[in-house]
């Protein structure tokens, strides 16, 4: 079975790539579409019924402030930073024309493994691409430092939340270059025991 027509869901699926954040230019996707966007991201696998994850958008008048956060945590934790290190801070709060912080919102009260929440939270992130390919747009999801640093987190959220990712969404600047992939024969096997 191939998946070359763009009009089934599944061959759909099958053509999402990830787009460099850097490379990704305007139209972004609006307030509207990304309330869309997230309200599909919410439709991930959920044991328990939980929801522990959390999406904070970054509108486009609070990229320079989410810049000046990326350097004062950056020159906290290497007070000898030099110029390119902070401006690549600078750099990664403004790439791409849209920005969603996803958060890992543990519920330790729950009996539901934590293992089983994070993995909800990713895939809620992974919905998120999904939905944001599906209405035409492109997008990365990255961590780095800032994704483990707490003083970042801090403003976006509070202890035990982590976060799962910032997903950058925009237009492709340029096409889209496919990856390797494993062969499927690398990663899938039938269990005969």
């Amino acid at each position: 079975m191939t998946f070359n027509d763009r009009t089934t869901p599944l061959s759909l699926l099958s053509t999402r790539r990830s787009g460099k954040p850097r490379d990704l230019i305007a139209p972004g996707p609006d307030m509207d579409a990304l309330r869309s966007m997230v309200a599909v991201a919410g439709r991930t696998p959920d044991h328990g019924k939980l929801a522990p994850w959390r999406f904070v958008i970054v509108p486009d008048d609070r990229r320079a402030a989410l810049a000046e956060l990326l350097k004062s945590a950056y020159l906290a934790g290497k007070p000898d930073a030099g110029r390119l290190e902070l401006e690549a801070a600078e750099q990664f709060a403004h790439q791409a024309p849209a920005l969603v912080v996803v958060l890992y919102s543990p519920r330790t009260e729950s009996k539901t493994p934590l293992w089983e929440q994070e993995l909800s939270a990713g895939a809620a992130c992974m919905n998120l691409l999904h939905a944001a390919h599906a209405m035409g747009y492109a997008g990365g999801w990255l961590t780095g430092w800032a994704a483990f640093d707490d003083r970042v987190r801090d403003a976006f959220g509070a202890a035990p939340e982590r976060i799962a990712g910032f997903i950058f969404l925009g237009t492709p600047g340029k096409e889209l270059s496919e990856r390797p992939r494993p062969e499927l024969d690398q990663v899938l096997s039938v269990w005969d025991e």
